[in-house]
């Protein structure tokens, strides 16, 4: 077993990522597995409140049919088994619609599983004592809880394998447990050896986001270039038992895999590369190894670990209000004194219609919509600008009160106003996310098994 290789291929990074470069894995990446990672935090609580509104909504990614339809059939083709958290709130519903879709193709006897078990909301309250953000007791979240998940590892998705499964669906898992679950699989990694498994997981992070290994995100014209950018691949991990590895992408694609892309990614997120806590494995990326070993090849190795911590950290999804926002528009010489009073008729309309908002923005975009009051006070003045406006509140009738207002900009403005048709909704539902932690064996995982 210390000469075999295992290829590990990103199918996606998060919900809305594209879905060609996964289809070029599928097709030429000559890959053992391929993962999909498309669950940012706020996504299952996003789930949970579309799912409280609309009954006929299935749970699981939006966009799964898309991703299986592309990638299914080469997959097949060449025996890679695909390892995704596109369950959701629903594992179990992704999977029974994967073996509906295979079916459709033609696709028989082919095992499914689903791992349940990261969805606590009806227990959270009890398993959890304090919100990490703030120290407050998790109690009082109770009036405006909406979901709460637990961040699973590799573990479940391990035994599915062991089970015989070749797809496995899953809803929160931690990111990097996706990309190291086949490899514990592959080469009988034990779940407490957290030397093996920090490099596991140290790979695993390189591979979870996707393109921004393989030159995505990376691109700064004239300072950091990258060859067609409009062509990324996803990154493929080429791992052995030691835990090394070569990361490389599919020949002849866009975007580079350098020691910059490999190194930018390798920190990303990391608040302390010595202890980057996972549900697996504390990562230390302080030991980590690279070396350029060809074009568009890195091979990694060193990465270090430590023993597993006791506790899971628990995503908890909760309303907090509604947010009203809309936007209008100058240009041409004079477009930022004219946004200028506009901004201040507006502070005091808001006023005279007696907004109750808990914030107010109103940024020009083009001059200091992004570093706010950091912009320089000698600042270029732009030749045209957005007016971006928006306000938390606690109801939506107030939020409504901003577009209204924005509105009135149309007639009841200043010269040279530009304003768009609101044909969509000027108003949306913000969901806060807090953190907990929980016993990890008060999170047990299941697993549950379907054929095509």
């Amino acid at each position: 077993m210390a000469n075999k290789v295992v290829r590990v291929g990103s199918g996606s990074a998060w919900w809305g990522d594209r879905i060609e470069p996964a289809r070029l894995n599928a097709e030429k990446g000559e890959l053992d597995y391929l993962c999909f990672e498309t669950m940012a935090e706020a996504t299952v609580s996003a789930a949970q409140v579309r799912a409280r509104r609309d009954p006929t909504f299935p749970g699981y990614d939006t966009y799964l049919d898309d991703r299986m339809r592309a990638v299914l059939p080469a997959c097949i083709r060449h025996g890679t088994k695909i390892v995704s958290n596109q369950g959701w709130i629903n594992p179990t519903g992704a999977a029974k619609r994967i073996v509906e879709l295979m079916r459709a193709m033609g696709h028989t006897g082919v095992k499914v599983a689903a791992v349940e078990g990261s969805l606590i909301t009806d227990r959270v309250l009890q398993l959890t004592d304090r919100i990490l953000e703030n120290g407050r007791p998790t109690a009082t979240l109770a009036s405006t809880l909406i979901s709460a998940e637990a961040y699973l590892g590799a573990e479940p998705i391990v035994a599915a394998l062991a089970g015989g499964a070749r797809i496995v669906v899953t809803g929160r898992v931690a990111d990097p447990s996706i990309f190291m679950a086949p490899l514990m699989h592959e080469f009988g990694w034990d779940p407490l050896d957290h030397t093996r498994l920090g490099l596991g997981n140290g790979l695993g992070h390189l591979l979870e986001c996707g393109a921004q290994v393989t030159g995505g995100y990376f691109p700064d014209p004239g300072f950091k270039d990258v060859p067609e950018p409009w062509n990324l691949a996803f990154p493929i991990a080429e791992a052995s038992d030691d835990g090394t590895a070569v990361i490389t992408k599919v020949a002849g694609s866009g975007g580079a895999v350098t020691l910059q892309t490999v190194k930018e990614q390798m920190l990303y997120e990391v608040h302390d590369p010595a202890n980057y806590i996972t549900p697996d494995v504390v990562v230390d990326f302080t030991t980590a190894r690279l070396e350029q070993v060809g074009p568009d090849r890195v091979k990694v190795w060193g990465i270090g670990g430590k023993p597993r911590t006791p506790t899971l950290k628990v995503s908890i999804g909760c309303t907090e209000g509604f947010i009203g926002e809309d936007m209008f528009f100058y240009a041409g010489p004079g477009a930022l004194r004219r946004a200028q009073l506009a901004r201040r008729i507006l502070e005091e309309r808001f006023r005279i219609v007696g907004l109750q908002a808990e914030d107010v923005r109103i940024d020009f975009l083009g001059l200091n919509a992004i570093h706010g009051p950091a912009t320089p006070a000698d600042a270029p003045e732009p030749y045209e600008i957005a007016v971006r406006v928006a306000a938390r509140t606690k109801t939506k009738e107030e939020a409504i009160k901003v577009g209204r207002e924005v509105d009135g900009m149309a007639v009841s403005g200043i010269a040279h106003t530009g304003k768009r048709v609101p044909h969509q909704d000027r108003t949306r539902e913000v969901i806060g996310v807090w953190s907990s932690l929980v016993p990890r064996e008060q999170v047990p995982a299941t697993v549950s098994y379907f054929e095509s």
